[in-house]
């Protein structure tokens, strides 16, 4: 399916927010997602199923001054 991730067009094969970020290279990553302008918990993340034209974003935690 087709989804925008961070602003670009990305196509996944997993049918869930977790599924999806493995995918991409986030599995294992400490991240904040929000799906389509609404924040997804990391447990809930294997329970979000996504649909065409969904809008992903993921943010990494910076660290800085």
């Amino acid at each position: 399916m087709r989804i925008e991730v961070n602003g670009e067009a990305r196509e996944v094969a997993g049918p869930t927010l977790a599924d999806a970020l493995g995918e991409l290279g986030w599995g294992p990553a400490r991240v904040a997602t929000a799906l389509n302008g609404a924040f997804v918990p990391k447990a809930a993340r294997a329970g979000t199923a996504l649909k065409d034209g969904d809008r992903l974003e993921v943010l990494a935690p910076m660290q800085g001054g």
